[in-house]
């Protein structure tokens, strides 16, 4: 069961490892683009290369798509980037329900873990293979495997080396449990630390567009991570002479701003600056309202600065 790209990799490895997969569950085909033509999903793009089985429910509580789930007689479901399931679904197969989650939960439950985690500036992350149980992504763990995160990452960056990851974790996983050797630990075991007490749980909740406004009255170095967690997309964004202006990259400049924070200097030719509460953040990759996507000296050459 998945929906975008960072699930085919799962589903690729499953196939190429000899897996019996008896159905492939995707979202359903929706309208997109000037011409609103049906675009199908990742995952359904790939499962009808390789001639799988597909289903496409509207609502997971159909009593049709139920029945046609019974029918399948699966072992095992696995689910990678797809959409909450109910009860009657994720209890159906005798060996339950796993889900691949991308970060080393407990932290980070929730549906944008790879971006939160950037955002927040973490120096290291993972992947998570877990049982489905009533509360989102608190299932006991079966297998997790961390991943260093290097300074400039964005959220691009990290995607697919963590969706590999992630599809070698997954096949680990699923042989365990064919063979029965993996253990399952509690996150409430996790979630402890040396003394015993608990440790502060931080979230990954849904990505909306005010937390891509970028506010200037913020350190620097929280800027720019909100910056590299949130490209290349949705991609933070601030206002310039009155239109949207995206950044997808950024430098840091640590000293004293002359300016209000907000505020921006540049020479017209190869840098502009938005003043923050202990520096400046330099505009590398951008995009204005209206216009492609450049590099910030393009831009420059072209655009005209109210006076």
């Amino acid at each position: 069961m998945g929906t975008p790209e960072f699930a085919v990799a799962s589903l690729s490895a499953l196939y190429d490892s000899g897996c019996n997969i008896v159905g492939v569950i995707t979202a359903p085909d929706k309208p997109a683009g000037r011409g609103m033509k049906l675009h199908e999903s990742a995952v359904k793009k790939y499962s009808l290369e390789k001639g799988l089985n597909i289903l496409q429910p509207e609502k997971l509580k159909n009593p049709d798509f139920l029945n046609e789930l019974k029918k399948l007689k699966a072992d095992l479901q696995i689910v990678v980037a797809f959409r909450m399931l109910p009860e009657v679904v994720w209890n159906m197969p005798p060996m339950g329900t796993l889900n691949l989650h991308g970060s080393l939960l407990p932290q980070y439950r929730g549906a944008a873990p790879i971006n939160w985690v950037l955002i927040n500036g973490e120096k290291e992350t993972g992947v998570t293979t877990f049982k489905l149980q009533h509360e989102i992504d608190t299932g006991p763990i079966l297998l997790q495997e961390k991943m260093t995160i290097s300074e400039n990452e964005t959220a691009g960056d990290l995607h697919d080396p963590m969706k590999d990851v992630g599809a070698r974790v997954l096949i680990e996983t699923v042989k365990g449990l064919t063979n029965g050797i993996l253990k399952e630990t509690l996150q409430e075991q996790i979630g402890l630390n040396t003394s015993g007490e608990p440790v502060e749980f931080k979230h990954a909740p849904k990505i909306f567009t005010d937390t891509c406004r970028i506010d200037w009255n913020y350190p620097v170095e929280e800027i720019f991570n909100l910056v590299r967690g949130l490209a290349p997309f949705p991609a933070a964004f601030t206002e310039l002479q009155n239109k949207k202006l995206k950044i997808y990259s950024s430098v840091k400049e640590f000293s004293k701003p002359s300016i209000s924070p907000g505020e921006f200097e540049t020479d017209h030719r190869s840098f502009l600056k938005f003043a923050c509460t202990d520096g400046y953040l330099h505009l590398q990759d951008i995009q204005l309202e209206g216009k492609k996507r450049m590099m910030i000296a393009d831009f420059l050459r072209g655009f005209r600065f109210n006076n």
